[in-house]
Parts: C-alpha cells; sequence; structure tokens
C-alpha cells in the first residue's frame, strides 16, 4: 500500500528531475516554471509520505509489541479464568452431592423426632394416669388410716389391757407403712411432675 505509493513518487521525482536537467533554459530566470513547480511539489510530497511512513512504522511497532504482550497476558489470565471455572464447577457439584445427603439426614431426623414427639406425648398421659392413679390411693389409704386410729381410739375407751396394746401395734406398724409409701410417692410424684 504505502510503501508502492512512496515508491511511485519517487520515480515521478526522479524522471521530472530528468526532464528538467534536459531543458536549456537560462540560470538567471526568476520565473519558476510549471514542471519545476510540479517537480517540487513531488518531492515535497515524497517526503511529507515518508516522514508519514516512518510514522506509521513506528505506530505499527508499538501496536505489534502492545498486541503480543498483551496477548500473553490476556492467554494467562483466561487460562486461570478457565482453571477457576472448572474448580467452581467441582466445588458446585461436591456442594450439590452434600446438600442431597443432608436433605436425606434431615428427612431422617424430622421423622425421628416425630416419633419421639409421640413417645414423648404417650409417656406424658401414662405418667398422668399414673399420678391421678396414686393421688387417689393415697388420699384411700389416709382415709384408711384415720378410720383405724378412730377404731382404736374407739376401742381404747371400750377396752384395756393387751388387746388395746395390740391393736395399737398394728395401728403404729400401718401409719409406718403408710409414711414409707408416702416417701416413695413423694420421689414418685416429683418424677411425674
Amino acid at each position: 500500500g504505502m510503501a508502492w505509493v512512496v515508491l511511485a513518487l519517487s520515480l515521478a521525482a526522479q524522471t521530472c528531475d530528468a526532464l528538467q536537467g534536459h531543458r536549456q533554459e537560462p540560470e538567471a530566470a526568476v520565473d519558476v516554471d510549471p514542471v519545476t513547480r510540479v517537480v517540487q511539489l513531488l518531492q515535497d510530497m515524497k517526503a511529507q509520505l515518508e516522514k508519514e511512513a516512518d510514522v506509521d512504522e513506528e505506530m505499527y511497532e508499538k501496536m505489534a509489541y502492545w498486541c503480543t504482550s498483551n496477548d500473553k497476558g490476556k492467554t494467562k489470565a483466561i487460562a486461570d479464568a478457565e482453571a477457576r471455572i472448572t474448580q467452581l464447577g467441582a466445588t458446585i457439584a461436591k456442594n450439590i452431592a452434600l446438600s442431597a445427603t443432608l436433605k436425606v439426614e434431615i428427612s431422617a431426623l424430622e421423622s425421628e423426632l416425630a416419633k419421639n414427639r409421640a413417645s414423648l406425648e404417650t409417656a406424658a398421659a401414662l405418667r398422668q394416669n399414673q399420678k391421678a392413679g396414686f393421688i387417689a390411693e393415697e388420699k384411700e389409704m389416709v382415709e384408711s388410716i384415720r378410720a383405724l386410729d378412730a377404731a382404736v381410739t374407739v376401742l381404747a375407751k371400750h377396752n384395756t389391757g393387751a388387746a388395746l396394746v395390740s391393736a395399737k401395734a398394728v395401728v403404729a406398724r400401718v401409719a409406718k407403712t403408710l409414711e414409707h409409701i408416702r416417701g416413695r410417692g413423694s420421689l414418685l410424684q416429683g418424677s411425674i411432675t
């Protein structure tokens, strides 16, 4: 492109110089003839084109260097990014598998939790029934002891002697047994409530 234009202008300028040399003009002529002006114009154009060609060549070298140096950097950046994409893809796949495993575990734990809650509710209802039965039984025993105590007191007024001592001993043993049951009942009641 540009080199051919410079070569053509150079040849045209040389041709004009040759033509000018063959003309016989007086040296003292002040007027510049049209051929000389054309030759001068062509020489100026040649100089301007050579200057522009040098600038273009320098610009081309800078651009070629920039492309070469940037190509290396961009190629490395692309390779790094592709490696990162591969790594992230593997991480995503691993986390998807972990997520699926955890979903199965969560489902199993939720099922187990539901069973445990149902068992707890059943056990709490059973304990409430046992507590109610114990309280009713304890109340019945306390009433029985009071009735026995009242009976011993009535018998003591009417009878004296060994029968009275024997009845008091029976009531004392029943009272002691009841206290023992009450002690156990308090422990049981504490664990129920």
